[in-house]
């Protein structure tokens, strides 16, 4: 009975000494709870070239809790993908802002993206802060968008020219707070980000006033390095000659 309770404890400290040595290099944990979510299984996935690839596979089975470890170069976009098994939706994807640290996600299996909770990143709290004005300006171009169709259907010419007018407007002012919130978060991998996920069209000059704006460590990481060649090519471009 001794002989069996050393083996057993041997064989519980191997595996965690296992499981340490495996997690030695990790630099972000990921722990997280998906109520009403019992069997399954959840991808975390990133973007490589044009395709997302999975850098971690969870099964569920029983337990709604899920942990990761993994390491970063440096904060990055990542997805948290789940597979229902037996039953499809559309909300199915959680995009996450990681950082090296402790990261925390809590959110429901009937509203997997929408109820979501994330703490433990401050990247992505401020995308989360981007996201929620861009969710009221989306909204507004919304309404634009029902009249003009309005205004198409009663081939009313006046308010056509109006609601183009005031499109316009939007369209600038979106580009412009864009450019600025990236600008002013500029000291975070997120302004970088953004500024390449949502406004790479703009003005070469403001995303070059972004990267200058960049801290240097930011100016290291994943996202300062694809900005900075990103505006690179485009000055290049734009001084080639026209033929």
């Amino acid at each position: 009975m001794k002989n069996t309770l050393l083996a057993l404890s041997a064989l519980i400290l191997l595996v965690a000494c296992n499981k340490e040595e495996n997690h030695a290099d990790a630099n972000v944990h990921i722990t997280g709870t998906i109520k009403g979510f019992k069997k399954g299984k959840l991808f975390i996935q990133r973007y490589a070239d044009t395709a997302l690839v999975n850098i971690d596979t969870i099964v569920i089975d029983g337990s709604p809790t899920f942990e990761s470890h993994l390491k970063l170069d440096s904060p990055e976009m990542l997805y948290l993908v789940i597979d229902r098994v037996k039953t499809n939706s559309v909300d199915d994807n959680l995009q996450f802002f990681a950082e090296p640290g402790n990261i925390k996600i809590v959110t429901y299996l009937d509203k997997f993206y929408s109820a979501a909770k994330i703490t433990g990143s401050k990247n992505q709290e401020v995308y989360q802060e981007f996201l929620a004005v861009k969710k009221r300006l989306t909204d507004a171009n919304l309404d634009l968008v029902a009249k003009d169709i309005e205004a198409r259907k009663s081939k009313n010419i006046a308010q056509l020219d109006s609601i183009s007018l005031k499109s316009d407007q939007h369209l600038k002012r979106r580009y412009l707070y864009t450019a600025n919130f990236a600008l002013n978060n500029a000291k975070y991998e997120a302004g970088p980000y953004i500024a390449l996920s949502e406004i790479p069209d703009a003005n070469t000059k403001y995303l070059d006033t972004i990267r200058k704006s960049m801290t240097p460590q930011v100016a290291k990481s994943l996202y300062g390095k694809m900005l900075t060649k990103y505006v690179a090519d485009r000055k290049k471009a734009e001084a080639a000659p026209v033929q």
